[in-house]
């Protein structure tokens, strides 16, 4: 599916959506889609909770008011939720609503729905302009930085800085104490953000999901380190970091994949969230298994090889949280510039992805279900090995 573009026609109005995971600068970047759309005299609305409030016909308009000052807050004024209008929750059952979201916007006149998300509001997305009757335009967010043809996601600097921020304060404990500290960094499916955080903070180990780690490996590193007069280590793990002979971390957020049967978690669809039945009060049929954490097995395994004390942490969603970082700001702005003139000039079905210095329109469907990795040979792969961090492999 390639653009649509209808110059012969006035836009009418268009609606904004947010996406998929929260994420620093989304409220900078529905502030800079508003504001350059209003300045070509197009009215906007914004929908609430994501594409549940497309379907759900929930919105609330956004005029320079409503957009004032949001700039440098975090999270978004829309609020936000994985659902996906091809498999909703409605009621207890998963239903296809694509046809009542297509059919809300042509109720609203809208010529257009600017999403913002990472890779599952891209697929979401593309599946809307593919079904026909309603156009759209992505920008790419996500603090894994893993959407394709785009230079940078935003919200990923964020990211980066607050856990290159947690790795320097690990520092001082790890060599007060003398040490292994490991931090668990977001990342399922692409290493960019334990990998820019850990060459950022210097840390000695960087594991991520694109190179399959050997435990032994990094523990003879880690040994070598101790011998060498070094008293403390950091490693830095990206949450699908997988060990050689071990199975790919599967990414919970991926919208393909059912980890949820009607809004219930698959190990236990029948249980309460005390591990007894919802009507009877009985013991579960089939015991809820609480799972070890990556980062924690690292650390033990590590701990028992080495003989060093170690000690792990993981940041989780204080990684998405708070005042997005000025680079961020910018970017917002910047891709929200361009989408306002993709809307002013009809140009339709297309994400606007940052290329060097510029913004540009890329086709949409070039860039749903796909995912950009760390390649293994990557100039910051590189530059790691060149300061002498492992990066688990023998």
């Amino acid at each position: 599916m390639g653009n649509t573009t209808r110059s012969a026609k006035i836009t009418r109005s268009i609606g904004i959506l947010t996406a998929g995971g929260d994420c620093p600068g989304l409220n900078a970047a529905i502030r800079a889609v508003a504001k350059s759309t209003m300045h070509h005299g197009i009215p906007v609305i914004g929908f609430l909770d994501g594409f549940r409030g497309l379907v759900e016909n929930r919105y609330i308009p956004l005029d320079d008011r409503a957009v004032s000052g949001i700039l440098t807050l975090g999270g978004t004024i829309l609020g936000s939720n994985r659902d996906k209008p091809h498999k909703m929750d409605m009621g207890g059952t998963i239903m296809d609503m694509t046809d009542v979201a297509i059919a809300n916007a042509k109720r609203l006149n809208l010529d257009c729905i600017v999403c913002l998300g990472g890779n599952g509001t891209q697929k979401n997305a593309y599946r809307l302009a593919e079904k026909g009757g309603i156009n759209v335009i992505t920008l790419p967010k996500t603090i894994d930085n893993d959407v394709v043809l785009t230079d940078t996601c935003f919200g990923y600097d964020t990211a980066k800085a607050i856990a290159t921020d947690a790795i320097d304060r690990l520092h001082t404990t790890a060599s007060s104490h003398h040490r292994i500290i490991a931090v668990e960094i977001m990342g399922h499916s692409a290493g960019w953000l334990a990998l820019g955080a850990g060459i950022a903070g210097g840390a000695d180990v960087i594991l991520i999901p694109e190179i399959k780690y050997d435990i032994q490996a990094v523990a003879e590193f880690l040994n070598a380190r101790r011998h060498s007069g070094k008293r403390f280590s950091i490693i830095a793990v990206a949450e699908g970091a997988t060990a050689i002979g071990e199975p790919d971390d599967v990414d919970e957020n991926d919208d393909d994949k059912p980890q949820k049967k009607n809004g219930k978690k698959k190990n236990g669809d029948s249980n309460g969230a005390n591990g007894t039945s919802n009507n009877s009060g009985a013991l579960p049929q089939h015991p809820i298994m609480i799972r070890e954490s990556k980062v924690s097995r690292i650390v033990r395994e590590l701990e028992q090889l080495t003989g060093i004390e170690a000690r792990m942490t993981q940041l989780g969603h204080i990684q998405r949280g708070g005042t997005p970082t000025p680079t961020d700001r910018l970017l917002c702005t910047r891709l929200g510039a361009v989408a306002g003139e993709l809307v002013a000039a009809h140009k339709y079905n297309v994400m606007v992805a940052v290329k060097g210095d510029d913004c540009i329109p890329v086709p949409l469907e070039d860039v749903s279900g796909k995912v950009r990795t760390v390649p293994i040979d990557h100039p910051w792969v590189n530059a790691a090995r060149l300061m002498g961090t492992c990066m688990g492999d023998a």
